[in-house]
């Protein structure tokens, strides 16, 4: 039999992860979401490998200095932030930071605040506009986000858009990039922040 026959006759047998394949025929569509848990559902989901994401919760949101320098503590980072200019942010202490109003190249923290999270998948999605510059986002190494528990909703088609004029863009992000193209190594971080930190907001 040549290689050529062999190639197709195996083709033609039976699948031999046929098992698998049918269960992937059989299961829902979605992973089933406890609608009455959306916290929970979606810290579960940021707690997942392919997500790789951390997080803290804060009662109000003048504690929002004081969660983000125990982190950077955590994490042996400097207390510099870029610091969005959204007027929600203007009631918080940021005596404590070197902050910066534009991102460089090589900006090591940035804070964003997400306008709804996904339970279903922990994704969190922004919008760009004036008080939302897109672009430090994905040029930090620490991507900090707020989150309010209440945007959080259950599945990705229940994340509307807002009504009225839209942003230039949306985009979504699901944890932190990672590759393995650099001789089969796994490398986090390798199109964007290399560490992803939610805090939610809870009122």
């Amino acid at each position: 039999m040549s290689a050529r026959d062999a190639i197709l006759a195996r083709l033609k047998g039976d699948v031999p992860n046929r098992a698998a394949a049918n269960l992937l025929l059989v299961a829902p569509e979605r992973p089933r979401v406890d609608e009455t848990a959306l916290k929970a559902a979606f810290l579960d989901r940021l707690s997942l490998p392919s997500v790789n994401a951390s997080h803290d919760v804060i009662g109000n949101i003048t504690d929002l200095p004081a969660a983000i320098a125990h982190y950077l503590l955590q994490q042996g980072a400097a207390p510099t932030l870029f610091l969005p200019p959204d007027p929600r942010l203007d009631i918080c202490d940021w005596s404590g930071f070197t902050l910066h109003d534009s991102a460089s190249p090589d900006e090591s923290v940035a804070l964003a605040i997400a306008r709804c999270g996904v339970a279903e998948t922990g994704s969190l999605i922004f919008e760009t506009g004036p008080t939302a510059p897109m672009l430090p986002n994905f040029l930090a190494l620490y991507h900090i986000v707020l989150l309010d528990v209440r945007s959080i909703v259950p599945y990705l088609e229940d994340a509307s858009f807002p009504q009225g004029p839209q942003p230039r863009a949306h985009y979504w992000v699901t944890g932190v990039s990672g590759t393995t193209d650099i001789e089969g190594t796994y490398v986090r971080g390798a199109h964007g922040p290399r560490f992803l930190h939610v805090i939610l907001l809870k009122k």
